[in-house]
């Protein structure tokens, strides 16, 4: 059997962790630069607001309405998530994290046990001890789980968990489950399927396998087999993501090399950050830069670059380093810049490394790794950014005269402090 663990409007239920005055009202949290809504409480969905939505509609389309905005602060998102997941690792036999608030369980030798109060116990501990609220979804198999934990999200009759252990469990829930909402069709394969009278995951399944194979190839007949109850994701396939990319927009534009190259620096340090938090190394680093496409008045200009590591290599050091020689090379000046970003690829298991023979200095490799292992517990201790890469400061200064860190390049009027991982925001009580 596998669980999903899920948490519930994960941005928006973070921020309510110290804000609970916001439980039960609409609340958004909008993404980079403060530009549209991308995280949005149940009570803000009944209101009609959309994903996507641009902030400056809110006040448009509902005047007079109390809506709490929030700008991404995803520091604090991330060290609440890791909490969550902590105590779900504890919880289960063997754990994979899929995303930043969603993990699977393997459930092996736990038959034994009421799965059903195994979930529901677990998510109420965690809403105690984080004030995350989590829905778990059980089955036979890992899209039959993710269908459970849409029903347990929806229905608070399930106490939030919802088990799928039976054929007739199975069929009943499948019946009702909306075929553009299955994990591994969505979207994608909505109109299409829907042009075919096939509107539910059962409807689905109730179609050849051959057929499935024919018209949807590997991917939908391992979907169409998962909801007929057997087994064939592998595993290894959520336990790492295949490449990382941080990117993001510049409030405004930039023309000059040297601001450039301190976004992509701070960009490749967070790529690297992420390799290490899920113990991988990677071989390959591209940059990407373009202009703005909606600025027809503006020069046009586009290009990426990749830098190929001896030795797979995850400090932040060497990754920024990589991705900064690339920026050298696809660099153009003339051109006023919105947006740049840094993906990783080719990622394995850090305890695999398969060094270069050209690498001569494998020795540098290790000191490079204790380094980065202090700057981590540094950081870790007193706050991210506490020591960071020179090529990652700004030149921009406050209003104290100090250089202005990445956090204050990007727009960000409404974000909430990071009580967790910064001194200085410790929540204070009066």
């Amino acid at each position: 059997m596998y669980a999903i663990c899920d948490c519930d409007s994960c941005y928006v239920s973070c921020e309510r962790v110290f804000r609970p005055d916001l439980i039960g009202k609409p609340v958004v949290v909008l993404s980079n630069n403060d530009g549209c809504v991308v995280a949005r409480s149940h009570e803000a969905k009944a209101l009609g607001i959309r994903g996507g939505m641009p902030y400056y509609q809110l006040a448009e389309n509902f005047p007079g309405v109390n809506i709490a905005v929030f700008s991404s602060n995803y520091e604090l998102y991330g060290d609440i998530t890791r909490r969550v997941m902590d105590i779900i690792r504890d919880a289960s036999p063997q754990f994979y994290r899929y995303s930043i608030d969603e993990a699977f369980c393997i459930l092996d030798g736990m038959d034994h046990l009421d799965l059903k109060k195994w979930g529901e116990d677990l998510s109420l501990k965690i809403l105690k001890w984080t004030g995350m609220p989590v829905s778990i979804g059980i089955g036979a198999t890992k899209t039959l789980a993710k269908c459970a934990d849409r029903y347990a999200k929806d229905y608070p009759g399930y106490n939030k968990c919802c088990l799928i252990d039976t054929d007739e469990k199975r069929i009943k829930a499948l019946q009702a489950f909306p075929i553009k909402e299955v994990w591994g069709i969505g979207y994608r394969y909505r109109a299409r399927l829907e042009s075919i009278n096939i509107n539910s995951a059962y409807d689905f399944t109730m179609k050849p396998r051959a057929w499935i194979k024919k018209e949807f190839k590997v991917i939908g007949e391992r979907t169409w087999l998962e909801l007929q109850g057997i087994d064939c994701i592998p595993t290894e396939d959520m336990s790492t993501k295949k490449s990382i990319c941080t990117s993001r927009s510049f409030p405004g534009t930039i023309s000059d090399f040297s601001a450039l190259r301190t976004h992509v620096s701070n960009d490749a340090a967070r790529c690297s950050e992420k390799l290490r938090h899920q113990h991988s190394v990677c071989s390959m680093v591209t940059v990407f830069i373009e202009t703005s496409r909606f600025r027809e008045d503006l020069p046009q200009y586009g290009n990426n670059g990749t830098s190929v590591l001896l030795t797979p290599a995850n400090a932040t050091q060497e990754i920024v380093k990589s991705a900064l020689d690339s920026l050298k090379k696809i660099y153009r000046e003339g051109y006023q810049y919105k947006r740049a970003g840094v993906i990783v690829s080719g990622i394995s298991d850090a305890s695999q490394i398969q060094t270069n023979f050209i690498d001569f200095n494998a020795d540098r490799h290790s000191k490079v790794q204790r380094l980065t292992e202090v700057i981590d517990n540094i950081n870790r201790v007193n706050g991210s950014e506490t020591i960071v890469l020179g090529s990652q400061q700004y030149t921009a200064k406050d209003g104290k005269g100090k250089a202005a860190s990445f956090r204050d390049a990007i727009k960000h009027d409404f974000r909430s402090h990071n009580f967790t991982t910064r001194w200085q925001d410790i929540l204070e009580v009066k």
